[in-house]
């Protein structure tokens, strides 16, 4: 026997659209091979959906997927991920299952402090699933779960939840591997890694999540699984579907950033990639708003990039150095306004106080507020020459 293991598809995810429909292109992509591997079941390891609730677009795509799916005899199982668990116990996975497309396979009873898992059978196996919850809620209910007794079948366990073993440096909570019940093969989610280590195996999400995973990832994978005898092979299925190109780069300046990132992606092929533009440094001149993230994004587009996806996150402005002294806090606006113009010498500094001062009007007794903002505006066209 075949199977594939998928997980964390995240379907509906990006915002940004020419990602959102890579995201849907990959799951394709994936479903396709599947197909062609001619897999007797798939495995889909939680976070089917980005949501419990995903958006009308999105479920028309994967219902088509699916139905693909069945029309080639193959079955698929599946449980709830963090993301499209919902704590009613209503999500959309139900929904593809009552269309008979998949089977939900968290089957559960509770005995005194136990949490019993039954089995969902298929020839020789037996498939177990338990969802992941946020906040990773679902760790210490998985110190209480016991597997149904089933002789002779191989045991596959179907988790949502971080090990021990993979998370590696990760500051999160995880539940050792040994705590867990015993199986032949943990196909399991919800890290973003790809890990097989003695039967546990993260398939890595079909394809990445945010900029981070763009960059470190490149792409989505998932694993096909040979079970002869009981025992496994595994084949890592890549779902490369463009290339990526990154353009690391600290900016200091910010009136010149526009015309140096331009020079440097000018450089590069980036015909039919995702560019990842990874901005950081300290701005010593100039505001982030001086940066023309348009004319860029147009500049990648007429180069024939697929997309352009930036971060910012690193890159800072140099704070506004404040000498006030503590007795003097009731001039603070004024020694901020102060420096603000010493630093930013332009001609519309000198509008920058009577403006202000323009603020301090106050409406008058039984003034109609209509004839307030009136008067209000007529004072500020006089200051900036404009009555």
């Amino acid at each position: 026997m075949k199977f594939a293991h998928l997980g964390d598809c995240h379907l509906g995810s990006w915002r940004i659209p020419a990602l959102q429909e890579l995201n849907l292109e990959s799951f394709r992509k994936a479903f396709e091979l599947c197909i062609k591997e001619k897999v007797d079941f798939i495995l889909i390891a939680g976070d089917l959906f980005d949501s419990a609730y995903p958006p009308i677009e999105i479920l028309k795509e994967a219902f088509f997927e699916f139905k693909k799916l069945k029309e080639a005899g193959i079955k698929c199982f599946i449980i709830a991920g963090s993301h499209d668990y919902s704590a009613s116990g209503k999500t959309f996975l139900d929904v593809l299952e009552k269309a008979g497309f998949c089977t939900n396979v968290c089957r559960t009873e509770e005995r005194q402090d136990r949490i019993i898992l039954n089995p969902s059978l298929f020839e020789d196996f037996a498939i177990y699933g338990y969802p992941g919850k946020k906040s990773g809620m679902e760790i210490d209910e998985l110190r209480k779960i016991k597997l149904q007794e089933t002789p002779g079948f191989f045991k596959i366990f179907m988790l949502h939840t971080s090990i021990r073993g993979a998370i590696g440096s990760l500051p999160i909570d995880s539940i050792s591997e040994n705590e867990l019940p015993e199986a032949d093969y943990y196909a399991l989610g919800h890290l973003h890694v790809d890990y097989a280590e003695n039967k546990f195996v993260y398939s890595g999400p079909i394809f990445p999540n945010n900029f981070q995973e763009i960059e470190e990832l490149k792409y989505g994978t998932f694993y096909i699984v040979d079970v002869i005898s009981g025992k496994m092979s595994y084949k890592k299925m890549q779902l490369k579907l463009k290339e990526v190109e990154v353009l690391d780069l600290e900016i200091k300046n910010a009136l010149t950033a526009t015309e140096k990132i331009i020079s440097e992606l000018e450089k590069r092929n980036l015909k039919d990639k995702i560019v990842l533009l990874k901005l950081s440094g300290k701005l010593d001149k100039g505001k982030m708003s001086n940066i023309n993230f348009k004319e860029i994004e147009n500049f990648v587009k007429n180069k024939g990039a697929y997309t352009i996806v930036k971060s910012t996150s690193q890159l800072s402005a140099e704070e506004i150095k404040l000498e006030v002294e503590i007795s003097d806090m009731d001039k603070i606006e004024e020694s901020i306004i102060k420096n603000y113009i010493h630093d930013n010498p332009a001609d519309f500094t000198k509008f920058v106080n009577p403006l202000i001062n323009s603020m301090a009007m106050e409406k008058q007794d039984d003034e109609k507020s209509a004839v307030f903002e009136s008067r209000l505006f007529e004072e500020i066209k006089k200051i900036l020459n404009l009555a």
